[in-house]
């Protein structure tokens, strides 16, 4: 069992934020706290901060990822800022190698391109998105062959088309999974991978395990690098921090309903206004979530990272209230820097 997974403190953590957009609140309220919520993650020692690119959804924000990782990286110094991820099927791979490259020229060796195969919205929005709906994702081999020729030349196989800015620079890139498609992918080319657990638990050991079986040491790394993002939640109390989760797990009623809204306030007891059935479909689709005090995250963690084995953590908390969403990350951080 490799070292760092009996030690919080020697491996990475990050944040994903989806801009959440909450009941009574606009897009610009989710701005000016996603840029709060960035200072404050740079200022507690997190490693990077990525953005999530979501379509027709009133509770995230985060569409038009590359303007958001703009908006963010110019109110910060040194962490790194990125996707996670950019859907590639709803874009030319020419107009992200440019976006990312303006992004990397504006803030030299702090972005990270994170992708991703599915569409992140429904079939009409795709449309709108002038996605080819007869696309379910098959050719996201060729289109990130394609958007990486652009940044390495040596990569583009005679495509004369150059990326300015874009070619030449070194941008890491990421593939992101919720399943074993792209962890085999990012395996055979030698990328890092990122996976999902957040909204996708029970593939997530089966995906990591793929992913290091697969892994070709390339000119990008020797040996895997698998980051997983997990909804972690902390409060001072056990009670409190499950309290606060209520509002994810209302998120998730409302999609699997399809009634979208924003985000909700939390309740007492999600079973006041979860069926059965429900509360079971809930555990599926957030099982791997980590909610509890200090010491009840520390110990989830712990187990977590047995494991996994991630080489980094990625946390995202889907709070309703902005103070507790900080001082969720605040507490968090304590618990990774605890053990020395």
């Amino acid at each position: 069992m490799s070292k760092h997974a009996n030690k919080l403190n020697e491996i990475p953590f990050s944040v994903l934020d989806l801009s959440p957009i909450t009941a009574g609140s606009t897009p610009a309220d989710s701005f000016r706290h996603t840029l709060e919520l960035t200072q404050l993650a740079e200022k507690l020692g997190y490693n990077r901060f990525w953005l999530a690119e979501h379509h027709n959804m009133p509770f995230i924000a985060s569409s038009a990822t590359s303007v958001v990782m703009s908006h963010v990286a110019a109110g910060t110094s040194k962490i790194r800022i990125g996707s996670g991820g950019i859907m590639l099927p709803n874009h030319a791979p020419l107009v992200i190698a440019e976006q990312f490259g303006t992004l990397e020229s504006l803030y030299p060796g702090r972005i990270d391109l994170g992708l991703g195969r599915a569409p992140g919205t429904d079939q009409g929005t795709a449309r709108a998105l002038r996605r080819d709906l007869g696309s379910t994702g098959d050719d996201f081999p060729e289109q990130l062959a394609e958007l990486r020729g652009y940044f390495d030349p040596s990569l583009a196989q005679g495509n004369p088309i150059k990326a300015i800015p874009g070619e030449g620079l070194n941008i890491p890139v990421w593939l992101l999974g919720s399943s074993g498609f792209s962890a085999q992918l990012a395996g055979e080319l030698g990328l890092p991978f990122a996976f999902a657990s957040h909204f996708s638990p029970l593939n997530t050991l089966g995906a990591l395990q793929i992913y290091r079986k697969a892994f070709k040491p390339s000119n990008v790394l020797d040996k895997p690098y698998a980051m997983v993002a997990l909804n972690i939640i902390t409060a001072e109390t056990d009670k409190e921090a499950k309290r606060l989760f209520t509002t994810i797990q209302q998120q998730f009623l409302n999609l699997m309903s399809g009634n979208l809204t924003p985000l909700q306030p939390p309740v007492d007891d999600i079973s006041e206004v979860a069926s059965s059935y429900q509360l079971k479909a809930l555990e599926q689709q957030l099982g791997s979530s980590i909610v509890g005090s200090q010491q009840t995250v520390k110990d989830k963690l712990h187990t977590f990272l047995e494991e996994s084995q991630a080489d980094e953590i990625m946390a995202i908390a889907q709070v309703y209230d902005h103070k507790a969403r900080l001082h969720s990350y605040e507490l968090l951080a304590e618990i990774t820097k605890s053990e020395r």
